[in-house]
């Protein structure tokens, strides 16, 4: 792996895992587009574990041609390389629902290992609007129309695949979060020491299992040389507002505010919409997405679902000490991440 050119705040990053905005589309490290022979492989995967629980299929069961070799090669771009993978042109007309799950799950199992998204311990997610009022405590973000802030998840990797999109919206923005780290260095580097601080994370709502009311970890952080960035504000501001926690500083809220406007800007984002068939994966280590709002078709059966993965990869690089509490693990290459699962 590329290693940083510091392990300070003083100096920018150089690396292969930087790029700003549309340039992303320039690059030729983040584009998988299927041949015909590698649909068929993933039609015969699919077909060879039809009668296996989709959770219980092993890389084993799910067996690939020349096409695994392919996904090792996405492993290490992930890793090493934009931190982001478009896999295009899967005919969805050719899998049903059923076969999609076990065909998207496959992939991410030759890639990684799927941790749980929930309390009850769910590996493969359906991201779809639920149609929770918004102070009901099951509500999140995955689970709404509602448009998303700029985020990471808790894994190593992010993956979805879409099996039907909404009437409109449900745009996804991602940046690359060496470039807002580059790009707050050069404005205010007093906030960019701020954002290397630890902040206090108030537990999900949903994440039942955890015993932990809270953990702290920093936004920006480096570890034998490695760069992590990591944020998921809504936690943030719920630990604001407990009452046993301590308040954000003003420069706290300041650093916060001036990373969003950043990712905002469209000189520092790239945008795309998913259409049936396609797999993103990205690395939340170097990389924060988000999501438009979206207006979905009256008929259930046309309502929008994107199938979502999270992913321990066997590549991951080492992290801040200070992430164990919300990881379980920081070595490199540790299965860690994930919500667990509630007993």
């Amino acid at each position: 792996m590329e290693e940083m050119n510091s392990i300070d705040s003083s100096s920018a990053i150089d690396h292969s895992g930087l790029w700003c905005g549309e340039e992303l589309w320039a690059r030729d490290d983040w584009e998988i587009r299927l041949t015909d022979d590698e649909i068929d492989q993933l039609g015969c995967a699919v077909e060879g574990c039809a009668g296996m629980d989709v959770e219980s299929i092993e890389p084993q069961h799910f067996v690939l041609g020349d096409f695994a070799c392919r996904l090792k090669q996405v492993q290490r771009q992930l890793e090493e390389g934009a931190g982001f993978t478009f896999l295009r042109g899967l005919p969805i007309e050719r899998f049903e629902e059923e076969q999609l799950r076990r065909l998207f799950w496959g992939i991410g199992i030759h890639l990684g290992t799927p941790v749980s998204q929930s309390a009850a311990g769910e590996r493969l997610f359906s991201v779809m609007d639920a149609g929770y009022a918004p102070e009901d405590a099951r509500s999140r973000g995955p689970n709404t129309s509602r448009k998303l802030s700029f985020h990471t998840d808790r894994c190593d990797v992010i993956g979805f695949c879409c099996h039907r999109q909404a009437k409109r919206g449900g745009e996804n923005y991602i940046v690359s979060s060496m470039a807002l780290y580059n790009a707050i260095l050069e404005q205010r580097p007093d906030l960019l020491a701020v954002l290397c601080e630890p902040f206090y994370y108030l537990r999900h709502t949903v994440d039942g299992g955890n015993d932990k009311p809270w953990c702290r970890q920093p936004v920006f952080s480096f570890c034998e040389g490695h760069f992590a960035a990591n944020l998921l504000r809504v936690l943030i501001d719920r630990a604001h507002a407990h009452p046993d926690l301590p308040d954000l500083t003003p420069e706290q809220t300041e650093a916060l505010d001036l990373m969003e406007t950043l990712a905002g800007d469209p000189e520092m984002h790239a945008t795309f919409r998913q259409e049936p068939g396609d797999m993103v994966f990205m690395n939340n280590w170097v990389t924060l997405h988000k999501r438009s709002a979206f207006e979905d078709w009256p008929e259930p059966e046309r309502r929008r679902q994107i199938l979502r993965i999270w992913l321990s990869m066997p590549n991951s690089r080492s992290l801040d000490p200070m992430f164990a509490d919300n990881y379980g693990a920081v070595s490199a290459g540790a299965l860690r991440g994930g919500m667990r699962p509630k007993a």
